[in-house]
């Protein structure tokens, strides 16, 4: 039945099929259970050229391809893609590689600080806020959502196996990053959210509608922390290739 309400989007539809199907462009496409989902730049082309991963297929948009990889990694395969920015295009995408297999997925990307953290601190969320747009056709309406819980430990395992310091938080996700406003970021902040990022909340609802187990754990890039004087820093560029090889690894943890 739809759920249904003055406002669109909290109306959610949890009984009729989709029109178009997520793996109606790959309806063969067989990927491997475990998923690596990035927001890393080139350092991600890079590293699949170097080991050899195999494309095995292009997510097709009007502006951007992306390729999506298979990394033969010690007897396990393992599927890389870097992902589309903001919501709706990292959930199309996320939504059609479970489609095709992907099952259990860790994301990586940075975040910004609405607390005073420095640059490249490991953050692992453990909640989001659901202040994006993407999260409500996958789920009826919440504040928040909870992370599962096992990719979570997971990566903390990881971290602790390094001896790498990290933060667990709730993060803020949403669409419009232009209307982060001053006062919007004071709130976000006594409410208990101590960093912001595009994607995540969403995610998370695409994987718990799917059936597929998420988590993700962020790098700290710019500040907003004095919501007087927005310091870009260096953007989190100096974690892109620590974060990288930290989510295969986390994977690698990430066991039945």
């Amino acid at each position: 039945m739809i759920i249904k309400n003055e406002i669109p989007i909290l109306e959610y539809d949890d009984h009729s099929a989709e029109v178009i199907t997520p793996n109606h462009d790959w309806p063969d496409l067989q990927l491997p259970k475990k998923c690596l989902f990035t927001f890393l730049g080139d350092v991600v082309s890079k590293f699949a050229q170097e080991h050899n991963a195999e494309i095995v297929e292009k997510f097709i948009t009007v502006s951007h391809t992306v390729e999506i990889y298979v990394l033969h990694e010690e007897g396990e395969d393992i599927c890389l893609v870097q992902s589309l920015i903001g919501a709706p295009g990292a959930a199309s995408l996320i939504d059609c590689l479970i489609s095709c297999g992907c099952e259990k997925i860790i994301a990586i990307g940075s975040c910004g600080v609405l607390a005073d953290l420095p640059e490249n601190v490991f953050i692992v969320p453990t909640k989001a806020l659901r202040a994006e747009g993407t999260s409500y056709h996958y789920l009826p309406a919440s504040r928040y959502i909870e992370l599962d819980k096992e990719p979570v430990a997971a990566i903390e395992r990881c971290f602790n196996k390094h001896n790498l310091p990290f933060v667990t938080c709730t993060t803020w996700t949403t669409d419009a990053f232009f209307r982060e406003t001053k006062d919007m970021v004071k709130y976000r902040l006594e409410e208990g959210c101590s960093v912001v990022e595009m994607e995540c909340a969403s995610l998370a609802a695409v994987c718990r509608k799917r059936g597929a187990s998420f988590g993700q754990f962020l790098f700290t890039a710019d500040s907003l922390a004095n919501v007087h004087e927005y310091d870009v820093r260096d953007f989190g560029t100096g974690s892109h290739e620590k974060a990288l090889l930290l989510g295969l690894d986390v994977l690698k943890e990430y066991t039945d």
